[in-house]
């Protein structure tokens, strides 16, 4: 059972990664290797380094599960490459959990845990 006092919860820190094979040809101007972090809520890219808007677009949308622990068996466990929107393109987005940070209820959100927690 849950301590009613403490309100933390982990979310694993992601790294995406453009992977790519050999002499594939990629189209949204990224290279094998470009990546980008996310921690917490925030993105980070190295320095000088771009994204494309579209390619971010197709994992967007998996990036706050990806961050939760699941099941070992669940999908979203094991899947960890996405495939980029162009269908002319080789490239995938690889998304790698790394550590887990901690994170605080009332550090992240306004609204208030239930009593009956």
């Amino acid at each position: 059972m849950a301590d009613a006092n403490d309100d933390s919860f982990e979310l694993y820190d992601l790294k995406v990664e453009v992977v790519a094979p050999p002499g594939g040809p990629i189209y949204c101007g990224a290279k094998v290797g470009d990546h980008f972090e996310l921690r917490g809520e925030m993105l980070y890219l190295p320095p000088g380094q771009g994204f494309s808007i579209y390619s971010l677009g197709s994992v967007l949308a998996l990036l706050a599960a990806k961050q939760r622990v699941t099941h070992p068996h669940d999908w979203m466990s094991t899947d960890a490459d996405i495939a980029c929107p162009d269908p002319n393109c080789s490239s995938k987005l690889r998304i790698t959990r790394l550590g887990r940070r901690t994170f605080k209820h009332a550090d992240t959100t306004a609204v208030p845990l239930p009593n009956d927690l």
